[in-house]
């Protein structure tokens, strides 16, 4: 049955899911690398789409912006559809000085300064991490199609407009590679909901010399992070 958030009925999303924040980004995963795509669920904006890829079945759904928001469809998605696998392609910021605007970085861990998961084991800092196996599919794609992958940590932060740059630098120096806004919500739902999850993020603003993409090379710039996000999504 649908959800509060979803109208897709039982069955509508495949056990693999992409999961990029922007729906237009959905759309055209779908579109471009699908084959026989299907719309599944449009409530709010959100997109998400089924179809098949060399004849396995994966679909795509918008997650929007932050943790909040991916929390609340990747719960969803496993609860309700029976979800096993969730993908996130997402973007992200360079905080490393070798780190090139396209570069894509597959997320090891992930620090956050959201409180989201503070209260679910009191006293606790949880640690956030991937599905080891989604994690080492990633890699075995890059490697085998010659696909130069950085693997290590990233920050997802709750505030995009930060005052404190000193965090960002802070973290850099630690060897933290990029900061984004969902890995470490995603990452957690994952753990107590029972999915394998990872996050694939492409580099689309240096903050270490303040160079960016364009919007619609922010938009257009996801294929070779959908395409490692659908090799390691259906890896046996």
């Amino acid at each position: 049955m649908a959800t509060p958030h979803l109208s897709a009925e039982p069955g509508d999303f495949a056990p693999v899911v992409l999961m990029p924040g922007d729906p237009r980004r959905a759309r055209r995963i779908a579109d471009e690398l699908f084959d026989d795509a299907r719309p599944v669920t449009e409530v709010r904006g959100i997109l998400g789409f089924t179809g098949t890829h060399e004849g396995h079945a994966i679909s795509v759904l918008a997650s929007g912006m932050g943790g909040p928001s991916i929390a609340i469809y990747a719960t969803e998605l496993a609860r309700f559809y029976g979800v096993r696998r969730i993908v996130r392609v997402g973007t992200a910021g360079g905080l490393q000085a070798d780190l090139a605007l396209g570069s894509v970085v597959a997320a090891s861990a992930a620090h956050t300064d959201s409180a989201m998961t503070s209260r679910w084991v009191p006293g606790v800092s949880l640690s956030v991490a991937p599905s080891f196996a989604l994690l080492a599919a990633a890699v075995a794609a890059a490697t085998r199609d010659a696909v130069a992958l950085r693997v290590g940590p990233v920050f997802s932060s709750d505030t995009f407009y930060a005052d404190d740059s000193g965090v960002t630098e802070k973290l850099g120096a630690l060897g933290t590679l990029a900061v984004e806004m969902e890995a470490a919500t995603l990452y957690a739902v994952g753990a107590r909901e029972g999915v394998e999850t990872l996050a694939l993020v492409t580099i689309t603003d240096d903050l270490t010399s303040g160079a960016h993409l364009s919007s619609d090379e922010r938009e257009t710039g996801f294929g070779v992070a959908a395409r490692l996000a659908i090799a390691a999504g259906l890896a046996a």
